[in-house]
């Protein structure tokens, strides 16, 4: 690999993360700078891409459920959006092609709907980035996403299928029943490699086994790693599979921008139609809005979930040079996407930063656009006679929560944004609530100054969704006491600043209570204490 690609991407990321914002900007402006001095990208860094791009969508597939596609929001909001926008998009750049402008003079009203098509995705690879980077991966607005963007990636993969001609084989059933029956062994093979370079191993085998499956009998092979991923998505080793798996696809998605900006070297006409096409965004943000709140989402769900797909995607850049492949559009509509497509990362980056304060500046003008139905998720939370209430029910705040009522009985409430994971616990008799702790609704549904709670403890993995728990608790006129479990120590002082009863730091006192445990279980401490 070309050292120069290395050193381009961590300086421009270094520096655009010390910025505030995602290193993943700096990645692109990267691939424009080395365009722009001659360097050249070629098949390695294509086949790098790609491989990110296919590790993405297993991992995706690993946290998917089936039925999260059929919620109305999802499929019936994908489709929706993509009609209303190829018929909009497609009207205009057809008005457009009588103007005179070049490019747009090439056009034909097919070729027209094939660039409005094209611009009618939004990109899973900058989604998922963002929300693993804010660590809400799990959160409702999450969960949205990330439905309608595999829905627009399933309409792709039929595009791709159809424009190319390729028709699936006669194996391509047998091959979906063959997973579906080899799925109890494939998870009994997954249970035995452990939790070493064998699960991460077997992680990688699954995704090219998955890839090339598919491509086999005629189907996308990017498809074929989504479903692979998805068969092994109630595996009780799906997320730790994930979690291997994250640093050889963020290191490949390095290459999936590098990429983009490199691929391409725009005339002064392309750069002015791609800044034109990154500056109708703001169409596309607010039909999402409008159609989730349509479905009963609220107006900060809908908001956040709409942010994150306020961009153009790379599977536009596969619909365009298919246009380019059949000759029905030239080689330079491919290069102003790529070049819109970045655009639309760079302006969707500091929003999607900078989503919370957004809307709590601006919740009170989206609150109308609320329905007044609301969804089981969004009703108020009733404490009870509960007095110590978790924030966060992930491995710590369950034991937490199970020690805590072992010692003081049913008084202990949990609380978690991951609609599963409170399924989960209630089926197994935890009092435990949806609810986001980075959400200002969530504190005004709760009002925690009018409950019995005197105790809330913090397991949140973002510090910052911490600190703005206690500032909302604070304002709220609530007077007990908080205490918050956080995995390094500058994190420590973070909250103590913020105003922070105790902070108990994991690493450190995962020892101390390791200690504690064999003194009370065996005699060798008891013996020195005689």
């Amino acid at each position: 690999m070309n050292p120069l690609w290395i050193f381009a991407a961590f300086l421009f990321g270094a520096v655009i993360s010390r910025i505030g914002l995602p290193p993943l900007v700096g990645y692109l402006l990267a691939g424009f700078a080395l365009n722009s001095m001659g360097v050249m990208g070629g098949e390695l860094l294509e086949t790098v891409a790609n491989a990110g791009v296919t590790l993405l969508l297993f991992t995706i597939g690993l946290k998917l459920k089936i039925k999260s596609l059929a919620k109305p929001e999802v499929w019936a909001g994908t489709s929706i959006h993509m009609i209303i926008t190829v018929i909009i998009f497609g009207l205009l750049s057809h008005i457009l092609c009588y103007s005179g402008i070049p490019l747009f003079d090439q056009l034909t009203a097919q070729t027209s709907l094939l660039i409005a098509f094209a611009l009618s995705f939004s990109s899973t690879v900058f989604a998922v980035k963002v929300l693993e980077g804010k660590k809400e991966m799990a959160s409702r607005h999450a969960t949205a996403a990330i439905g309608i963007l595999i829905m627009q990636d399933i309409i792709a993969v039929v595009y791709l299928a159809a424009s190319t001609g390729k028709i699936p084989s006669a194996w391509a059933v047998p091959l979906l029943v063959l997973l579906i029956i080899a799925r109890p062994v494939l998870g009994r093979l997954m249970a035995i490699c452990g939790h070493g370079e064998l699960l991460m191993l077997f992680g990688i085998l699954m995704t090219v086994a998955g890839y090339s499956g598919f491509e086999l009998v005629g189907l996308k092979g990017d498809l074929g790693a989504l479903v692979t991923g998805m068969i092994f998505a109630t595996h009780p080793k799906a997320q730790e599979l994930a979690d291997r798996l994250l640093g050889f696809k963020d290191l490949f998605l390095i290459g999936f921008f590098l990429n983009i900006g490199i691929s391409g070297s725009p005339t002064l006409t392309g750069f002015m139609i791609a800044m034109l096409l990154a500056l109708v965004m703001p169409f596309k943000t607010g039909l999402f809005f409008i159609l989730l709140t349509r479905f009963k989402l609220r107006a900060r769900t809908s908001l956040l979930a709409s942010l994150s797909l306020s961009n153009y995607s790379e599977f536009g850049l596969i619909v365009g040079s298919i246009g380019v492949v059949n000759g029905w559009i030239s080689s330079e509509w491919l290069v102003v996407i790529a070049i819109a497509l970045s655009l639309t990362f760079i302006m969707a980056a500091p929003l999607n930063a900078a989503s919370h304060r957004i809307y709590a500046r601006i919740s009170g003008r989206l609150k109308p656009f609320e329905t007044l139905t609301r969804l089981p998720e969004d009703k108020p939370i009733d404490p009870g006679d509960a007095e110590i209430a978790i924030i966060g029910m992930g491995g710590v705040g369950t034991s937490a929560y199970d020690e805590m009522r072992r010692r003081y009985g049913d008084i202990v409430i949990g609380v978690d944004f991951n609609t599963e994971i409170v399924e989960e616990h209630q089926e197994k008799g935890r009092q435990v609530f949806f609810g986001d702790a980075g959400d200002s609704d969530f504190w005004k549904r709760v009002e925690p100054s009018k409950s019995n709670v005197c105790l809330v403890m913090l397991a949140l993995p973002s510090p910052k969704t911490s600190i703005f728990s206690i500032q909302q608790m604070k304002e709220r006129g609530y007077k007990g006491q908080i205490t918050a479990s956080v995995r390094y120590e500058d994190e420590m002082y973070l909250l103590k600043d913020a105003g922070i009863d105790a902070a108990y730091n994991l690493y450190e006192e995962a020892g101390v209570g390791f200690a504690d445990h064999v003194c009370e279980q065996m005699d060798y401490c008891m013996l020195k204490n005689i």
